[in-house]
């Protein structure tokens, strides 16, 4: 069941136009995102969606009704607002905001009946605010007050909640608090959710529709599975300096220093290595990765040399003296100790290869693991109990003589 539709839509301030051409549907129980960067006019739809700004031009129509033909009661009996705006509203507590809510049900004097409590109660409960409730709300933190505003929407039994940057200034914890109560409310209660947000990982996780806005238009609309892509978010927030990772929803700092340390990774226990190097400045080279290994989803989008396999396939010969090349050139090797198994096992003969050459080898296995997997040549081998120790070890980041080898093999 369609709950919000535009036609044609126009957005902005009097006559000037911020984005126009909106055309999107918003149905029963879907949780909507709204994604881009700052100053792209996110809020501004988010205003005009629930009534706070009128359209320059075209239609919204909530549950097929012009929105502009519903009086404020009315829509609020259907619609709830969390906006971004600051509350100062003296000595109320947290439960006194989150029964604001109740307004449009509590007739000419605003007075909460017996059942108001109870549907306050409930609200608090569902966004698990009650234990906050008889505090003051100017003495909680950001992402307690988020819930109570969560909960002030809550209680006026809306089929939509409309929120603009819900996540802006909260940590790890109640950002994902938030979005998992909004998911809970799209699901169990059948609300729709139509959001704004910065966060590309929210939106591929918690949305069922985002809504890529930038340079005052709509990019794309459509599933974040299918629309939310590599280019497509370089292109959406102009970064320069990092990429964008689809597999993994995450963004990566760029490692574009000369390479001077070979990673010899796997299995995931080179990814805090490269993320470690590149912060410190140390160019990096890297392999043999098999392709479906999430270091190498890494590593590549770090854009970092790398020597790669086919997934499930024998490490090659051919494939082996690429890596060993690499490793000629450059400075010193590390081993993150990954796991070792049949198909890159020959990832061992590399650092044996790396230690007969005469070049430094670091490895984060302990001694007794580096005598078991090396044998008598782990005694070439300098182990170290955490990263951190080990990068200490480093005698300088990046020579400006260090060659900078930039071939990307994949066989």
């Amino acid at each position: 069941m369609s709950i919000i539709k535009t036609e044609e839509l126009a957005v902005g301030y009097g006559d000037k136009k911020v984005v126009e051409n909106i055309n999107i549907e918003a149905l029963k129980g879907q949780f909507i995102c709204l994604l881009g960067p700052n100053g792209s006019g996110k809020s501004t739809i988010l205003r005009s969606l629930c009534g706070f700004l009128a359209p320059v031009g075209g239609k919204i129509f909530l549950k097929t009704r012009d929105i502009s033909q519903i009086k404020t009661n009315t829509l609020a009996e259907t619609m709830a607002v969390v906006l971004t705006d600051r509350l100062s509203p003296g000595l109320m507590t947290g439960f006194d905001i989150a029964a604001l809510g109740r307004y449009p049900h509590t007739g000419f004097f605003g007075k909460l009946s017996q059942e108001d409590i109870e549907k306050t109660w409930e609200a608090l409960h569902l966004v698990n605010a009650q234990d906050i409730a008889h505090r003051f709300f100017n003495e909680l933190s950001d992402g307690q007050k988020q819930k109570l505003l969560l909960a002030r929407a809550l209680v006026q039994e809306p089929e939509v909640i409309i929120l603009d940057e819900p996540t802006t200034h909260l940590d790890v914890r109640h950002r994902m608090e938030v979005m998992n109560i909004l998911n809970t409310l799209t699901k169990e209660k059948g609300i729709t959710v139509i959001l704004s947000l910065h966060e590309i990982d929210l939106a591929l996780k918690s949305c069922d529709i985002a809504i890529l806005i930038k340079n005052n238009k709509i990019l794309d609309y459509g599933p974040p599975e299918d629309i939310i892509q590599e280019d497509t978010m370089t292109n959406l927030f102009d970064i320069r300096s990092a990429h964008y990772n689809e597999f993994l929803g995450t963004v990566e700092l760029t490692n574009d220093f000369p390479p001077s340390t070979f990673v010899v990774a796997g299995g995931g226990t080179g990814t805090r290595i490269f993320r470690a190097l590149t912060k410190k400045g140390y160019g990096v080279a890297t392999g043999i990765l098999h392709e479906n290994d999430v270091d190498y989803y890494i590593a590549k989008t770090i854009g970092t040399p790398l020597v790669s396999e086919m997934p499930f396939r024998d490490i090659r010969e051919h494939t082996v003296k690429v890596a060993q090349k690499q490793i000629e050139q450059l400075e010193r090797v590390v081993d993150t100790a990954f796991p070792i198994g049949s198909l890159n096992k020959q990832n061992i003969d590399l650092i044996l290869y790396a230690v007969s050459i005469g070049k430094p080898v670091y490895s984060l296995r302990s001694r007794q693991e580096c005598e078991d997997v090396y044998g008598e040549q782990a005694a070439n081998v300098q182990t170290f109990e955490n990263m951190n120790e080990m990068l200490q070890s480093f005698s300088s980041p990046e020579a400006l003589t260090s060659p900078a080898v930039k071939a990307t093999v994949g066989v």
